[in-house]
């Protein structure tokens, strides 16, 4: 609950952007109810309407565009088959399973892939929850086709955010080849726990197994380990009793009346989209809220379907954490390593580019680079999150994974104000800038490479201690143009100040340097679970 309130909101964009979900995915639903369609038509078009702004997540509007009117090439097809193989379980089964690994696998494709592999999966799902028959298809099609070109219009059109304030970029997946691949090795992991949540789900109930599948399939969406998939199974499953919860109180009483529950699912909706990035917890009470809200406009909701659905996520989360610790298990200390190495590696361009800045170069700016920096900080928390987590017996650990994202916040602080003082005019250049700059890269190599040298013949041998590399590097080159990347930061010809001028950046760059030689003792003598290996 405190997170909720406290969680910084910059620019009221998390307000922004739920406040715009509730509009694009209620006009969806007006729009297919003036259309005279079936509530079962309205309700596949407000899903489809919610999919389409809160997965689509492309690094501009351009992409965003095109990855939204690909989302009916993925639907409709998948819409088409489950429909069709209704009344054959095990076609259906089956099916169902295909579109489970083929959503997984597209996730190597990126935002696009992954948008689009949801989109597939959330397709097949709701024709098991609305119990959709081929007679539909038409209603179905036209409700799909509606929505989507709501969301977009309210999205691109209406209310434009990412125009004005560019949408954070995605990390690359991790990279690999073959089941070296993580979300290869995910795509495994994901149908083996699916099918045997379906099987177990359907001993439990004929109707709505369904719940099951869809509950392991999205305990892996935005996971890259195994400890990141059982914090998410845990939070999935606390944030859905505390819905069911919810569900009896709000839910219940109102028998499916039309216009509480449309109000009540619009509040629904806004804290979807409104607490998403801060707690998936709170996310998922909101949906189950959402979804026993909608089996009352259905006219199925009793206290007994709400257990039900309950049991139903146990299975899932069960069988999602069976299968993220025995089928081809990707570990955390792994995914912490890849992570923290990209931001340390951030850390070094995002130098180098404000250096070069300062230097008179009209072509580097630092500032995409500091962008990169904040988006790999949060995959980091991300990775870290089972360290972190309360749960956690891990103590030591615990605490020195929260020391090293408290560094790596403090960094990304100095870098924002290097950024800033490179981004101004009037800036000028120190003589003693270069050297500082050397010296940052230099500790970021410590960091990396362990106990090799620094850089090739120049500067003292990193053997053991950060803090040495950047004494050595301060006398090789403090006062003048050390080697490496930096050493080119000086443009022949352009406009030298004198050393006051440069203070601010210098101060930043010194700040820089404190906090990597700090971030050497948590990395260097943590378990597996925090070393950064290179």
């Amino acid at each position: 609950m405190k997170r909720i309130f406290v969680a910084p909101d910059p620019g009221h964009l998390r307000l922004r952007n739920a406040s715009r979900a509730v509009l694009g995915i209620a006009l969806a639903v007006a729009l297919a109810e003036l259309a005279g369609l079936s509530l079962t038509a309205s309700i596949t078009g407000g899903l489809a309407a919610l999919l389409a702004l809160f997965t689509v997540a492309d690094a501009t509007v351009r992409a965003q565009r095109i990855t939204t009117a690909l989302l009916p090439a993925a639907g409709l097809p998948v819409l088409t088959l489950a429909t069709t193989l209704q009344g054959v379980p095990l076609g259906r089964d089956a099916a169902f399973l295909a579109v489970v690994f083929c959503g997984v696998y597209a996730r190597r494709w990126g935002p696009r892939g992954h948008a689009l592999g949801i989109f597939a999966f959330m397709q097949f799902f709701v024709v098991q929850f609305l119990h959709a028959a081929p007679a539909d298809l038409p209603e179905l099609y036209l409700a799909v086709g509606v929505a989507l070109a709501a969301a977009g219009a309210v999205r691109f059109v209406v209310w434009p955010i990412e125009r004005r304030t560019p949408p954070a970029a995605v990390p690359a997946p991790l990279p690999g080849r073959g089941l070296a691949r993580p979300t290869t090795r995910q795509a495994f992991q994901t149908t083996a726990a699916c099918a045997f949540a379906l099987a177990v789900g359907q001993l439990l109930s004929e109707e709505r197994w369904y719940w099951a599948v869809g509950t392991a399939w999205w305990i892996f969406v935005n996971t890259a380990s195994r400890g990141e998939t059982l914090v998410r199974g845990f939070r999935r499953v606390l944030g859905t009793v505390l819905g069911i919860l919810a569900g009896l109180v709000l839910a219940l009483p109102l028998h499916g009346a039309p216009g509480p529950t449309a109000v009540l699912v619009a509040v629904c909706v806004f804290g979807i989209f409104y607490t998403a990035p801060v707690s998936y917890s709170w996310m998922m009470l909101a949906v189950t809220v959402m979804a026993g809200l909608l089996y009352g406009l259905l006219g199925v909701l009793t206290p007994g379907l709400l257990v039900l659905r309950a049991a139903e996520t146990g299975v899932g989360a069960l069988f999602a954490a069976l299968a993220v610790t025995f089928v081809l298990p990707v570990t955390t200390h792994a995914t912490n390593d890849a992570w923290i190495q990209r931001a340390l590696l951030a850390v070094r361009r995002c130098t180098a580019e404000a250096a070069e800045r300062l230097a008179g170069s009209p072509t580097a700016d630092p500032a995409p680079h500091a962008a990169e920096l904040e988006v790999l900080l949060g995959r980091v928390r991300m990775a870290l999150a089972p360290l972190v987590h309360p749960l956690s017996p891990f103590r030591d650990r615990k605490a020195r994974a929260r020391q090293v994202l408290a560094l790596l916040d403090d960094c990304a602080r100095e870098l924002r104000g290097l950024t800033a003082v490179a981004a101004d005019p009037d800036a000028g250049h120190d003589a003693r800038l270069a050297a500082a700059c050397w010296r940052v890269e230099a500790a970021v190599e410590a960091l990396l490479r362990g106990r090799e040298r620094v850089l090739e013949g120049a500067g003292p041998e990193a053997a053991g201690s950060l803090g040495s590399a950047a004494r050595g590097a301060e006398t090789a080159g403090a006062g003048a143009e050390a080697p490496g990347p930096c050493a080119r930061a000086a443009v022949p010809g352009a406009p030298r100040a004198t050393a006051p001028d440069g203070a601010p950046a210098l101060a930043h760059l010194r700040g820089l340097e404190r906090l990597l030689a700090e971030l050497d003792g948590p990395l260097r003598t943590a378990p597996r679970s925090l070393l950064v290996r290179s």
